[in-house]
């Protein structure tokens, strides 16, 4: 489905001549109209080095807007697996349920990213995001009108998906061309920061209005929480847009963008590892909204509990990966596989809630060091012209394979024990963890003791 291109009347009107604020202006103006986002006159005194990305008045629009609309978002995951269980009180169908939503990833993420290198990528979310506040407006109107139904769940979380897809690689893309290549790490830390502070405020927001209301207003609150980010894009200045050169249509662009990849170990391994975490390991989800209902016998309001304890944790991460500068290493990414594997497995060993949700901290913390890292040294490494599809492949590889390992993790969970959602996905993520760490030991016969020099190589996948 392609995605509609709306006008921004207020992103597109002249800008103002270029010069210095007045000595009074706030420092959230202090863009100066006309400044491209890699222009030095738009770095003035205001924001501190964590934050500087927030100085380019584009970026804060789009990272306030997120955030809102992102908290929407998290109330309405946790609200749709709330309605699930109570529908179906089955593991399996959550499982089915989270696999529709990111299922288009695997047929759409690549040609999502194909539209992000032909097209104008700030229109082209205008239109993705719309279409997901409408699929949150829809359900929640058949939520509260009490006819919902598991199949209109089903369909949603499918329509959903699709444009999500398509959203990703824009998305991931656009991010270069509102902060220029020398903050993308910072603003993709900020991004993460964003998206885990949703993740505290989402859960706890749905599991009172869950409680209070019932989950139909939570779809509602979703769907009003799109008009921010809508708005944050509208208002956005065309002219500070770094917008990199526009591939035209044309056959072998999927095959090129592969290709690209499969020369490149430094692109390789971050897209394998979060391809094994994404599809066996990050699916808590569906694993906490069990421990809470079937191991603690606790309402809603404690599986919101335990999902902002992991975002606690993963907005630690985020607020530490703004201070770093360098592009990870092999040996860091490596280390941060083994990290989220090993506090996967402690949090389903827990055997109170309170420890269960003590322990989702460092969780959290290790879940999205793992993921921002990846995502910064695949958006670093390619080329401008080929970043839109390359991002697409690297969202195929992280969130792909959610609908394989979704319902198996649901599956799981019912056969075995609700702990075992996250018991066996850290033990299926510690084991592919140490296979990669060990092949890369042993290839081209180095030996244990040059591990690290190996995983600190330009290409340790070649010779």
């Amino acid at each position: 489905m392609t995605a509609v291109e709306l006008p921004g009347a207020a992103a597109d009107e002249p800008a103002a001549e270029v010069g210095l604020p007045p000595v009074n202006a706030s420092p959230v103006d202090r863009t100066p109209a006309g400044a491209t986002a890699t222009d030095p006159s738009r770095r003035l005194l205001g924001w501190p080095g964590p934050l500087r990305s927030l100085a380019v008045r584009n970026y804060r629009l789009y990272f306030f807007g997120q955030l809102v609309s992102l908290t929407g978002t998290w109330a309405q995951w946790i609200a749709q697996d709330w309605l699930v269980l109570q529908l179906t009180n089955s593991g399996t169908v959550l499982g089915i349920v989270t696999a529709l939503q990111f299922a288009p990833a695997l047929l759409l993420s690549l040609y999502g990213g194909a539209l992000a290198d032909r097209g104008n990528k700030r229109k082209l979310m205008l239109g993705t995001q719309a279409g997901m506040g409408i699929a949150a407006l829809v359900l929640g109107v058949l939520d509260l009108s009490g006819v919902i139904a598991l199949w209109h769940v089903l369909v949603l979380a499918g329509v959903v998906g699709v444009f999500s897809a398509l959203d990703g690689p824009i998305r991931q893309a656009f991010v270069v061309e509102m902060v220029g290549p020398e903050d993308l790490p910072n603003a993709v830390a900020l991004n993460s920061t964003s998206f885990n502070l949703a993740r505290i405020l989402g859960p706890a927001i749905a599991g009172v209005v869950i409680s209070l209301f019932g989950t139909g207003w939570a779809f509602l609150g979703n769907a009003a929480s799109s008009l921010a980010v809508l708005a944050g894009l509208a208002l956005m200045r065309s002219a500070e847009l770094a917008v990199s050169d526009r591939v035209r249509r044309g056959s072998g662009q999927y095959r090129a963008a592969i290709r690209y990849v499969a020369k490149r170990s430094d692109l390789v391994l971050p897209m394998l590892l979060m391809f094994i975490v994404g599809t066996f390991g990050m699916n808590y989800q569906i694993s906490i909204a069990l421990v809470a209902k079937q191991v603690f016998h606790r309402g809603a309001d404690s599986y919101g509990l335990l999902s902002t304890m992991l975002a606690i944790g993963a907005t630690l991460g985020a607020l530490g990966a703004t201070t770093r500068r360098r592009r990870p290493t092999r040996l860091f990414l490596v280390g941060a596989a083994l990290a989220f594997s090993l506090t996967e497995l402690l949090a389903g060993l827990m055997p109170t809630f309170g420890l269960t949700a003590l322990a989702l901290i460092p969780a959290g913390f290790a879940m999205i060091t793992l993921a921002q890292s990846a995502n910064a040294t695949v958006q670093l490494g390619v080329e401008p012209t080929m970043r839109g599809r390359v991002m697409g492949l690297y969202i195929l590889c992280f969130m792909g394979g959610t609908p394989i390992g979704a319902p198996i993790v649901g599956w799981v969970a019912e056969v075995f024990g609700p702990r075992w959602g996250m018991l066996g996905g850290g033990l299926i993520c510690l084991v592919a963890t140490l296979l990669v760490a060990g092949y890369l030991a042993r290839h081209r016969h180095v030996g244990s003791a040059q591990v690290i020099d190996r995983l600190r190589s330009p290409h340790p996948f070649s010779g």
